[in-house]
């Protein structure tokens, strides 16, 4: 038995106490989030900025508090009705008896976050987790050891840790904590870290929630307004330099729009992102490296980049932002995520080809549309398999907490965000309470169905026809 194993036992027994909060005893501590992250907002910017090196505060307020404020509202807005229990219907030949649903809690949930959004993608499941009344247990990022310690300090000076845990720690503690038998394990990553988690879980059948990522397409209908298509995709590329799951991986557009696009492309960057201090470093030198990599490869096979921004030598990059054209189509960044400032342009015939090209790869877990032609957009929503999907801009669908948030195939499995969280936290008991016919005996559940088998049961099975 070792110490994760006793650490768990310790977060178990102190459920166990208190299976079922109340409602009042949820939204405190829903409470508790929102007032630690409102009173150290400033220490959790430097936190990032020294992380990121370049991480301009409004970016963080708007991308990782402004998000856990809305969530936190929304819960403490909707929490009771959640909570109460939900009637059903039941069949004719049980027409006394009474069937509703209870969401109960599951026990402690773990979450392994990642770096990108090191506060979001920690504290969005954890609300859920805390609000259907579960116990939660967090492995931040140790790419973004300086956010994730300070956050760790944070939650351990505002809860008990047998409420609200944090392990901080490299691979070898998140692959212990993976392997713990939890209610439920949440993974917010890389699809190759997923599968490793999802082995681990299956030792102990945990029910995973895996929020991946892939290559997220951004297609441009011929009927698109081009220089809103721009400004849309420039900011989803370059908001935190890319380091975003659902960011725009790769456009998709026909032939003759490509010369324009590039052109309003340049300038919706330049207008949004030209200021040194407002586009986000690379989390680390690994990451950095990867950026320069795929650029590398796409080059030596023949790709053209075409630099977004334009900078003065003192203020320059270490990675400038750049578009790809021309990109054969076995270079790397046609294939792999790029979670950065690389953007490949790929055209195509119509938007029927943008389909197939969508299609061709692993379900993305956002996919972004632009354009007037409703027919076009029904086609590649029917059409196409996505975690979610924006039309005419981007990220928004993600910031909705009423739409549940998730991937689909190589993207992940399980939704969470608003309700949908807390229904993947809670366990939906199926309750039936069976009565007789007008509060009699008289037909009262099994006893039409048992033996000796005669008249009784054919009628019944007549009935069940």
């Amino acid at each position: 038995m070792n110490r994760f194993t006793i650490q768990l036992d310790e977060i178990k027994a102190a459920y166990a106490a208190e299976p079922n909060p109340t409602l009042e005893v949820r939204l405190e501590r829903i409470g508790r989030i929102e007032k630690m992250i409102k009173a150290n907002e400033e220490k959790i910017c430097k936190a990032l900025t020294a992380d990121f090196g370049v991480r301009n505060p409004s970016e963080t307020r708007l991308a990782e508090f402004g998000m856990v404020s809305q969530a936190c509202r929304f819960v403490r807005k909707n929490l009771k009705d959640w909570m109460r229990p939900v009637q059903m219907e039941t069949p004719s030949y049980l027409s006394s008896s009474e069937a509703w649903i209870e969401n109960q809690s599951i026990g402690v949930v773990g979450i392994i976050s990642a770096w990108n959004y090191p506060v979001q993608l920690a504290l969005l499941p954890a609300i859920s987790a805390l609000a259907a009344g579960n116990r939660v247990w967090l492995k931040p990022s140790e790419r973004s050891s300086r956010t994730s310690g300070f956050l760790a300090s944070l939650i351990q000076e505002y809860f008990h840790p047998t409420e609200f845990s944090v392990s901080t720690g490299g691979v070898e503690v998140a692959e212990q904590f993976a392997a713990l038998p939890f209610a439920h394990l949440l993974f917010t990553g890389s699809e190759a870290t997923g599968k490793k988690v999802m082995r681990a879980a299956s030792e102990n059948l945990t029910p995973v929630t895996l929020e991946l990522g892939g290559k997220t397409p951004a297609i441009i209908d011929s009927t698109a307004n081009l220089k809103e298509a721009a400004q849309a995709i420039a900011y989803g590329k370059l908001l935190n330099n890319g380091q975003t799951c659902i960011a725009p991986d790769y456009v998709l557009l026909e032939a003759n729009q490509q010369d324009a696009f590039i052109k309003e492309l340049q300038i919706a960057a330049q207008a949004q992102f030209g200021n040194p201090d407002e586009l986000t470093g690379p989390i680390d030198e690994r990451q950095l490296q990867s950026w320069q990599d795929l650029l590398s490869d796409a080059i030596n096979r023949g790709a053209n980049p075409i630099p977004l921004l334009q900078k003065s030598g003192e203020d320059q990059q270490r990675f400038e932002p750049v578009a790809l054209i021309n990109t054969p189509t076995e270079a790397r960044v046609l294939h792999e995520e790029i979670f950065g400032p690389v953007l490949p342009i790929v055209a195509v015939e119509n938007s029927a080809a943008a389909i197939a090209y969508v299609n061709q790869k692993p379900n993305p877990l956002a996919l972004y549309w632009f354009g007037k032609n409703k027919k076009h957009l029904q086609e590649v929503l029917q059409e196409t398999r996505s975690g979610g999907v924006t039309v005419n801009d981007v990220f928004l669908h993600a910031t909705v907490e009423t739409l549940p948030f998730g991937g689909v195939g190589a993207s992940g499995m399980g939704r969470y965000h608003g309700k949908a969280g807390f229904d993947t936290f809670s366990h939906k008991k199926s309750i039936l309470d069976v009565r007789g016919f007008l509060g009699t005996n008289l037909l009262k559940g099994t006893k039409p169905a048992r033996p000796p088998y005669g008249k009784k049961t054919e009628r019944l099975l007549r009935r069940l026809k």
